[in-house]
């Protein structure tokens, strides 16, 4: 099973992510956490602390890896086909929760689509990854459209798309979704995030009406979580956030079943 997190910045993708990450790997899973984001926080909210996390580096990053999987001799031509198991086993970091971390970094060239080598691998890691029985990858993307504009979120099972109730968070969503047709990808709801009272679900409700999207699960807004993240600490384990991840992750389970 492949998950995937998107959504404009903001609104929780690292810390749902985390928590269904370490939700998997509690059931046994095989769970690979993968952080795509530019900033990349999901080392620490999986428990991993912050001076390992920081000497990590992100394979988009490394000239010497991306030189090795792409060159072929001839400027400008690069190899698009190559092997990924071996980054999964030489670059994964095992983490507190249980989930193995890798750390893909983002890519920053003009125009959609870019085919320079650092994307190449990237999209080749996201695409070609094999996920077999009792394994699963959680992959957190980086914030808006970026990655789904180059395609590199093709091949996951289920994107989940948060919302905060804001109307930008809605018509971010929107486009997600566009994007996430044209990519094949076979399933895709909304998450609503950091919502408080009857206020904040009417407004995720009312997003999911206007998408047409299945809204299957409401996070409220939790103080422990949000001193977690400016503490650089994991996301707690329990409170009402856990909670509800938790349940979301049964609704997934039982629903791939």
């Amino acid at each position: 099973m492949k998950i995937a997190l998107s959504g404009k910045g903001g609104v929780g993708k690292t810390t749902i992510a985390a928590l269904l990450a370490a939700g998997l790997a509690r059931r046994g899973y095989a769970t690979l956490a993968i952080d795509a984001d530019p900033a990349p926080n999901l080392g620490p909210a999986l428990g991993l602390p912050a001076a390992e996390a920081e000497r990590i580096v992100p394979i988009a990053e490394d000239a010497d890896l991306v030189a090795m999987k792409t060159d072929t001799g001839y400027a400008g031509v690069y190899n698009l086909s190559f092997p990924v198991d071996d980054l999964i086993r030489e670059r994964a970091v095992m983490t507190p929760s249980g989930a193995g971390l890798l750390v893909m970094g983002t890519v920053r060239a003009a125009g959609g689509g870019c085919t320079c080598p650092a994307a190449a691998v990237v999209r080749a890691l996201l695409r070609r990854l094999v996920v077999g029985e009792h394994q699963a990858v959680v992959l957190d993307l980086e914030a808006g459209l970026e990655h789904l504009g180059r395609g590199t979120a093709a091949g996951v099972d289920l994107l989940l798309v948060l919302v905060d109730g804001s109307a930008a968070s809605c018509a971010i969503a929107g486009r997600i979704r566009d994007l996430a047709r044209e990519l094949g990808i076979p399933r895709t709801a909304l998450v609503g995030s950091r919502l408080s009272g009857d206020e904040g679900v009417a407004a995720a409700t009312d997003c999911a009406d206007r998408l047409g999207m299945p809204l299957i699960g409401v996070v409220p807004d939790d103080p422990g979580v949000a001193g977690a993240g400016r503490a650089g600490g994991p996301v707690p384990a329990d409170g009402p956030t856990a909670a509800l991840a938790d349940d979301l992750l049964e609704l997934i389970l039982a629903e791939a079943a």
